[in-house]
């Protein structure tokens, strides 16, 4: 008889083990070209600023000297980057934004010795597959541009021909809508604007011959907006301000020894008087924009033995290596680069500001606040004391009434226009607003460098060095008003009411910023070439009013030849410098843009063409371009319109003679309704209005980010205090 054995009874524990163990591997499944595709533009495009970071490094790469950036929502719902580089080619559109396609380089080998910012050709393609994308573009020769959209790396249509500027043009909308996650972390829009602005600044302290903007969509003004700068310090002190680039020291490090690094180091690092809570590096190493966590570190060790504990520095610093040292593709985004023998380059860089540092700063400098406020002139230099200073010994203390004034410049009670009847004067206050109008289309000209002109040099020093910085520190934080008469302006800034010379302003920031953009202007083609000598002579002709004789006139057709034979012999460096074009037969053809929107008074241009024949000192460098600067200004200068002034006592100008008057005279009807000048008037109130709205919209804005007022402005009567908020407070309580 067989004794059966029991069998064994498993466990649960046993149970999962043995199927755990029986259990098949997963599958590898091979993904679908979207999933890869959407995997990696999580990679790529991390936030809204890295979309605005390789927006930028392609308009660079495209040789442009203007880049314009617009946002909308933090980038989410609208990111506009235009500029005015080489564009793209009508038959590269198809493949525009397909994976791994550009321009860039063709071999692997090329990338040892690449020299461009995008290389890998996925920046385009990545945005498409996260949001939806507008291209816009045209290239030099073609009379018009094309626009299309893409999707998941494809084009959504045939390419539309359109109109365009010079450039191209890329707007990507509705950023993460497939990725909810990331869109939900981004959620909070205003986090990310900022980080976009400091983008563009950076780029904008090394790129000084590009001009760079950057703003939210629908507002007036622009949060970054920079022009060609003569200097590094001058680029640093448009973006960071004055109170960052006072305190900078120049340093140079380079070291040619192939055994520990070849490398060339230029930049700007703050002395022991600047003070920060955050360290601000900008590095760029072979003129692309990198982290450097390294050398960061080593340059806060030095600073830390310098600076207070609680304060941080400002660095920027331009590397230049050969490109084979430079490993560009080891991050997604390209953020960070490999160097070639890099601890050594760091130690070389970090030595070499210990060293500056200790040779420059032997000198403090601590800014101390006054505790009691004092009233004292407006132009003198100080400031009172803000009411809710901490030194006031209260928590929060009430404004008093008598120092209340209007914040908002956007308010349209707190200017004249809201306190008289609405009249339609001209056709500009049917126009868009300003950000509409500005994207108008413009000529690009090919810039030439003048960065080794010491004389203009020279004129931008003077410009920076006869700064009044009270009056200046008005001119930026005022507030537009209206118009008081054909001369003046009313501005307020804080509890202070001035009177500008609208004139005299004009004049100055015309002059200015002719400097500023020498050989950069964009241009005004005139519709129908103008004869010199004939403008000339009508010059000289208003001139001399009381010698109508013929030896006269002979006289002044002389003067008209030579001067039109002196222009055209200067024709070359009047239209490579200032955009005054003069072709060979003597007709003026071209004048410069010296401001946005403005246009100059074209029944001037005589005068200014007599101006260049006869103040111009052509011999001296200086002389002459200080004198042609001039002579621009003053043609551009918003002056009050050779028609009087309609309003007041102007009308008279329009009333006909009793002549003309009976003559057009058909009915029996009230003489005082004809006996106005209809058409006339007309045509002096539009230009009259053009020129109040030009005033407002074009010269005020312009002169907030651009003048940097002289000190005589403060004694010349161009800006005049005409009342102050609290003696008017002390007026009015008496009564």
């Amino acid at each position: 008889m067989e004794v059966e054995e029991p069998e064994d009874v498993e466990t649960p524990e046993e149970k999962e083990a043995t199927a755990v163990a029986r259990k098949e591997p997963p599958r590898i499944w091979r993904l679908e070209e979207s999933v890869v595709n959407r995997i990696a533009a999580g990679e790529v495009v991390q936030r809204p600023s890295s979309v605005v970071k390789e927006l930028v490094e392609n308009s660079l790469d495209a040789g442009a000297t203007s880049i314009s950036v617009v946002v909308k929502d933090g980038g989410l719902k609208l990111i506009q980057v235009s500029d005015n580089g080489h564009g793209i080619r009508y038959e590269d559109l198809p493949i525009l934004c397909e994976r791994h396609t550009t321009s860039k380089l063709s071999t692997f080998e090329d990338l040892q010795t690449i020299k461009s910012m995008g290389f890998r050709g996925e920046a385009l393609a990545s945005m498409t597959y996260v949001g939806h994308v507008t291209v816009t573009t045209i290239t030099e020769g073609q009379l018009h541009g094309y626009r299309v959209s893409y999707r998941d790396g494809v084009m959504e249509q045939e390419p539309r021909p359109c109109a365009a500027v010079k450039g191209t043009q890329i707007m990507v909308e509705n950023l993460f809508y497939n990725m909810i996650a990331r869109r939900k972390n981004l959620q909070n829009s205003n986090d990310d604007y900022p980080k976009v602005v400091d983008l563009i600044s950076r780029f904008a302290i090394h790129y000084m011959n590009v001009s760079f903007s950057c703003r939210k969509h629908g507002a007036n003004r622009a949060d970054v907006h920079t022009v060609a700068a003569f200097s590094r310090l001058e680029a640093i002190r448009n973006v960071y301000g004055v109170t960052v680039a006072r305190d900078l020291l120049e340093i140079t490090v380079s070291d040619d020894n192939p055994a520990c690094s070849v490398f060339n180091m230029d930049g700007f690092v703050s002395n022991a008087n600047y003070m920060a809570k955050k360290t601000t590096m900008v590095l760029f190493i072979n003129d692309r924009l990198v982290e450097c966590t390294a050398l960061k570190r080593a340059i806060e060790v030095v600073y830390s033995a310098t600076l207070p504990k609680a304060s941080k520095p400002f660095i920027y610093m331009s590397i230049n290596l050969p490109p084979e040292h430079v490993d560009v593709n080891i991050h997604p985004t390209k953020r960070e680069v490999s160097l070639l023998n890099q601890e050594s380059i760091v130690d070389r860089i970090q030595n070499a500001i210990e060293s500056k540092l200790m040779s420059s700063n032997t000198t403090r400098t601590f800014i101390s606040q006054p505790i009691n406020s004092t009233t004292i002139c407006p132009f003198g230099g100080k400031k009172e004391t803000q009411p809710n200073s901490p030194f006031s010994g209260t928590k929060s203390q009430k404004v008093p009434v008598s120092k209340m004034v209007r914040t908002d410049s956007r308010d349209p009670f707190g200017r004249l226009h809201a306190y008289m009847p609405d009249l339609s004067l001209s056709q500009h206050e049917k126009r868009s607003d300003l950000t509409s109008v500005r994207h108008a289309v413009r000529l690009r000209r090919n810039p030439k460098e003048a960065s080794d002109l010491n004389s203009l040099h020279e004129l931008a020093r003077e410009i920076d060095s006869d700064v009044h910085t009270s009056l200046w520190d008005i001119v930026k934080n005022c507030t537009y008003i209206g118009l008081a008469d054909d001369t003046f302006a009313l501005l307020q800034h804080e509890t202070y009411l001035y009177l500008m010379n609208v004139v005299n302003v004009s004049k100055e920031l015309m002059y200015q910023q002719a400097v500023r953009k020498f050989c950069h202007f964009n241009a005004i083609q005139l519709s129908d070439p103008a004869p010199i000598q004939e403008l000339l002579m009508m010059a000289l002709k208003e001139e001399d009013l009381e010698s109508p004789d013929d030896e006269c006139d002979d006289l002044k057709k002389k003067i008209a030849e030579m001067n039109t034979e002196l222009l055209k012999q200067k024709g070359v460096l009047l239209d490579e410098c200032f955009c005054i074009h003069i072709d060979q037969q003597g007709n003026l053809l071209r004048l410069p843009v010296i401001l946005e929107q403005h246009t100059p008074d074209m029944d001037r241009v005589p005068e200014f063409l007599l101006s260049l024949g006869n103040d111009v000192d052509w011999e001296d460098e200086r002389e002459c371009f200080q004198t042609i600067s001039a002579a621009i200004a003053n043609f551009y200068a918003m002056h009050p319109p050779i028609l009087p002034n309609p309003s007041g006592s102007g009308i008279q100008f329009y009333k006909k003679t009793k002549d003309q008057a009976s003559y057009d005279l058909t009915t029996s009807a009230n003489i005082e309704e004809d006996i106005i000048d209809q058409d006339l008037l007309a045509e002096a109130e539009t230009t009259w209005a053009q020129r109040e709205w030009s005033i407002q919209h074009v010269l005020f804005p312009a002169m907030r980010l651009f003048l940097k007022p002289p000190k005589v402005m403060a004694t010349n009567g161009t800006f005049v205090q005409v009342a102050s908020l609290e003696k008017l407070y002390k007026i009015f309580e008496r009564c």
